[in-house]
């Protein structure tokens, strides 16, 4: 898929919603914005000049191709900035879903309205941040600000949660940011596409959280088509680029050779992993809990939702699990790049009702990578194994099967192994 088609508007917008669910489920995080908020009056008094050392930026959606921009940076200036920059280390240390918003709502996001169209634009605020994005450590800024604060937490599906925000007037950098000779290669180069690029820049160790920031600063793709991406848009892109890239390299490699079943929980999410015999296809099923942040009827069915590819890969926009199916997929891929092996994959994810704020898909995403650290369970068949998860599931395998593609044509697609 190229990375244009992701430049639209998708899916339902259920912000206020999750809001008002969240803030029901933990007093604690209700009583940590109001400290945000008097930490917020002493930071900002009048036309404040804010100096902070940004480790993220961030980019809105709403109203594009004229979009809210943003330095995201911590209130208290003794911290440590790259704790609050979202990455795999988030799942090493074990946050839980208040340490991330804590974290989040921590950072003031200092935004400016533009238009996307950023080809030559390194001045300025935007200029700015696009240095902040392309740096490979955090960077130190000075921000004037205005006295309107907006405290409101914002919660997100794909991207990591923000806290407070205040309408900046102007940015300099306080120091010259340090740019990896990777980074500069790909922007002298005004002929290189934005796939190629972020297919270079993995290739070269760069993670996918440091090439979507990249990525939505406008910073990749050939030079008369640089513009801002927003966040939540350039990570469903770059895990969807690189997947695509780690697909086309395992089509020649040799299938596993029996079942294995993995399973993984992190923060009120269960995943199982199941990989058969065969050419690469892929599918994820969510199943959305009553009462949980995507269900929120307590007393209502579970809610199924599915997105399956083949061979080929997809060609059309992923309607039902959106980012959360990139995620996971991107997670598998890689494992399957580690053993030189293909394989069918069948991604199960149960969000149960103690995921109740959504904290990005990047939970998703290191949910399934690290199933694979774990030893797997082994069935005969792909069959076997589905028999073996029902038990363990909250829905019915009848119900999975109506469901799934792979699992409802398991016999016809694999047959016994």
């Amino acid at each position: 898929m190229r990375l244009d088609e992701f430049i639209e508007e998708f899916e339902r917008d259920e912000e206020a919603e999750r809001r008002h669910l969240a803030r029901e489920k933990s007093y604690e995080i209700t009583n940590h914005l109001e400290d945000v908020e008097r930490q917020f009056e002493q930071v900002v008094q009048g036309d404040s000049l804010f100096g902070s050392t940004a480790p993220e930026i961030f980019v809105g959606r709403s109203n594009y191709p004229d979009v809210s921009t943003g330095l995201l940076s911590p209130m208290e200036q003794e911290a440590d900035p790259t704790q609050f920059a979202t990455s795999e280390k988030w799942y090493q240390q074990g946050l839980a879903i208040d340490d991330v918003l804590q974290r989040r709502t921590g950072l003031l996001n200092s935004t400016r309205s533009t238009e996307v169209n950023v080809e030559d634009v390194w001045d300025g605020f935007v200029g700015v941040q696009r240095e902040v994005a392309i740096a490979d450590s955090p960077v130190d800024v000075e921000v004037g600000l205005d006295s309107t604060p907006n405290l409101d937490l914002s919660l997100d599906d794909i991207s990591t949660p923000t806290g407070p925000r205040a309408r900046a007037t102007d940015a300099t950098l306080a120091e010259n940011p340090s740019v990896p000779r990777a980074v500069e290669k790909t922007l002298e180069d005004d002929d290189w596409a934005a796939e190629g690029a972020m297919t270079y820049l993995y290739r070269r160790g760069f993670d996918v959280y440091d090439i979507n920031t990249i990525l939505s600063a406008g910073a990749l793709g050939q030079g008369r088509n640089r513009r801002l991406v927003p966040t939540r848009w350039s990570i469903t892109a770059v895990d969807d680029t690189v997947g695509q890239y780690l697909r086309g390299s395992l089509q020649n490699a040799s299938s596993i050779d029996e079942v294995q079943v993995y399973y993984n929980e992190y923060i009120g999410n269960e995943y199982w992993v199941v990989l058969a015999p065969g050419n690469w296809e892929f599918e994820l099923v969510e199943l959305k809990a009553p009462g949980s942040i995507w269900n929120p009827n307590p007393e209502g069915d579970y809610y199924l939702a599915a997105d399956y590819e083949g061979y080929e890969g997809r060609t059309g926009y992923v309607e039902e699990t959106a980012g959360a199916y990139h995620a996971s997929r991107l997670g598998v891929l890689e494992h399957l790049e580690d053993i030189d092996r293909q394989a069918t994959c069948l991604v199960i994810r149960h969000a149960s009702d103690a995921y109740w704020a959504p904290v990005g898909v990047w939970q998703i995403r290191e949910g399934v990578r690290h199933a694979f650290k774990s030893e797997p369970a082994t069935a005969e068949t792909f069959h076997d194994a589905i028999a073996t998860l029902a038990p363990q599931l909250p829905v019915s395998l009848s119900a999975l099967r109506r469901k799934s593609n792979l699992v409802a044509g398991i016999q016809s697609r694999l047959g016994d192994f």
